[in-house]
């Protein structure tokens, strides 16, 4: 591996246990689906993380790769009156991450996190480790802490 991600760096400096997965991109397959499948993990257990914003504001959500985000939803957690994808071109700047390597975890700036609340489920829960071909998986409730999040509902019946 070519260094440690800011994710991490975080995780590591906050003495938190995960597994790191590594897997093969050059197929150009990053999306969530395909992303389980090459860790060998059960699509339910790997989630994705999307960033919104509503004026200046930003706002992450990290659901299940399998599912689609309902900004309603996502907008009533974030206690606005509608949030919008955050433009692609973005991401990086505001988050220190590109798309499909976007870790809810060491963002340049500690947003308001929400976890799908399916993620109760789950005793460990699988998330992008901050570069495309890097996963980590670590217990829920660490994630919650290390990113201040909420569990709720978050994702389109």
């Amino acid at each position: 591996m070519s260094g440690k991600t800011n994710a991490i760096r975080l995780l590591d400096s906050e003495k938190i246990a995960y597994q790191m997965m590594e897997y093969e991109n050059k197929d150009g397959k990053i999306d969530g689906v395909s992303v389980a499948a090459k860790v060998g993990k059960d699509p339910k257990m790997v989630y994705k993380t999307l960033v919104t914003q509503h004026l200046q504001s930003l706002y992450v959500f990290v659901i299940p790769v399998e599912q689609e985000l309902d900004l309603k939803k996502a907008a009533k957690a974030a206690g606005e009156k509608k949030l919008d994808m955050l433009p692609v071109k973005d991401i990086q700047k505001f988050t220190g991450y590109i798309r499909g390597g976007c870790s809810p975890v060491g963002m340049k700036k500690l947003f308001p996190t929400f976890i799908d609340q399916q993620a109760r489920e789950l005793h460990t829960i699988i998330v992008s480790g901050g570069r495309i071909g890097v996963q980590i998986e670590l217990d829920v409730g660490d994630l919650q802490e290390v990113t201040n999040a909420m569990l709720t509902e978050l994702v389109k019946q």
